[in-house]
C-alpha cells in the first residue's frame, strides 16, 4: 500500500473509458490530455461529475491535476476521471477513504453496453414481427 507521495497517480475506469490520474500539490489546475477541463467537457454536469469528490473533501484548491484519457465518450471519461481522482485522493490521504467510499466514488461502476446478437438490431431489440 503506497504511502504519501509526492506525485501519486491512479487509474480510473467507466464504460469503456480509461484514465490515468496523477496529483501534485498546487493551486486546483485541472487539465485533461494537455487541455483545460472547461474545454475539453464542455457540459456543466461532466464538470460538476469531475469535481464531486474533490469539493467532498475540500481539497478543489489544494492539488494540480494532470489527466490522460482514452476510451469512451465523454460522459464515460468525466466517470472514470471521478474515480481516478478519489482514488488518487486516497493515496495521498488514506483518512479520507471512508467519506469517498461512503459516497461510492472508489467503486467502479460495472456497468458496460451489451453485445449485439446476430438475427437482430441491437441486443435485444428484435425485428417487428409479421404474422402474414
Amino acid at each position: 500500500m503506497p504511502t504519501t507521495s509526492s506525485v501519486p497517480s491512479a487509474t480510473g475506469r467507466r464504460k469503456r473509458a480509461v484514465t490515468r490520474v496523477r496529483m501534485a500539490l498546487g493551486q486546483g489546475d485541472i487539465k485533461i490530455n494537455g487541455r483545460a477541463i472547461d474545454t475539453y467537457l464542455g457540459r456543466a454536469s461532466l464538470l460538476q461529475v469531475v469535481r464531486q469528490p474533490l469539493e467532498l473533501t475540500n481539497s478543489t484548491q489544494r492539488f494540480n491535476i494532470e489527466i490522460t484519457a482514452h476510451g469512451g465518450g465523454l460522459s464515460g471519461q468525466a466517470g472514470a476521471i471521478r474515480h481516478g481522482i478519489a482514488r488518487a485522493l486516497v493515496r495521498m490521504d488514506e483518512t479520507l477513504r471512508p467519506v469517498l467510499r461512503k459516497a461510492g466514488f472508489l467503486t467502479r461502476d460495472p456497468r458496460e453496453k451489451e453485445s449485439k446478437k446476430y438475427g437482430r438490431k441491437r441486443a435485444r431489440k428484435r425485428f417487428q414481427f409479421s404474422k402474414r
